[in-house]
């Protein structure tokens, strides 16, 4: 296998950037989050890890540790850890009622399209998503990637309040929001299963490499399951 091309440059005193790709790969996406972790388990120097689509953010709990040697390092350890399979992660199924009382963009998305609202529906739950990255909010994953199909971008203008649990669509990324908040995706349903729990452990069900399905129910379920319309 062809060796990783890992390269890095120093954030501040205490903080390294690690860039493993200029573009997203989801496959590659996906295996950060093992790297990220492989990083955390190895180094009693790094207080924080924080992966993203394509780098890893790596924090250090003091200011007296020589940069240059310990970047060295931690690329020497995620080459090491490149040669592992992307089929790690746990399977998330969600529910989601698609359905325009509570999805404002459903059938916009469909006409943009050329499809069906139950074409819409067919594409997008007719593949799992992996976890890319979390952030924005506590709890919300970027899932990649969404059928080109339905491959929409976000509203120029978002909307001042989107409500918790909406399934949107922005580009090649679907996500759903965990909590009420502003947001520019395109809503195509809404997942009656909070996903954000700071009360729990873990907070929320996401971890880099996951994949995620989508389940279409109807209203009914929808209700019992503590979804509001």
């Amino acid at each position: 296998m062809k060796q990783l091309d890992v390269k890095w440059a120093v954030v501040n005193e205490t903080s390294l950037m690690f860039y493993m790709a200029e573009d997203l790969d989801v496959e590659q996406a996906a295996l950060i989050g093992h790297w990220a972790a492989l990083i955390k388990s190895e180094y009693a120097e790094v207080c924080e890890v924080t992966p993203s689509y394509t780098s890893i953010l790596v924090q250090l709990d003091s200011p007296h540790v020589e940069l240059e040697g310990f970047a060295n390092g931690i690329v020497e350890t995620i080459q090491s850890g490149a040669i592992v399979g992307s089929d790690h992660g746990k399977l998330i199924e969600l529910p989601v009622y698609y359905h325009s009382d509570v999805a404002p963009d459903l059938e916009a998305v469909a006409c943009a399209s050329g499809l069906t609202i139950a074409e819409v529906v067919e594409i997008h739950t007719g593949r799992d998503y992996t976890v890319c990255a979390i952030g924005f909010a506590p709890g919300f994953a970027f899932l990649a990637d969404v059928d080109p199909r339905i491959a929409l971008p976000r509203h120029a203008s978002p909307r001042a309040f989107v409500a918790s649990g909406s399934v949107g669509i922005a580009g090649r990324q679907t996500a759903v929001y965990p909590a009420d908040s502003p947001g520019g995706w395109q809503l195509i349903g809404r997942c009656p299963v909070p996903l954000y729990c700071p009360g729990e452990d873990p907070a929320s069900p996401f971890e880099i490499g996951d994949k995620v399905r989508f389940v279409s129910i109807e209203l009914e379920e929808y209700t019992e399951r503590g979804g509001h319309v």
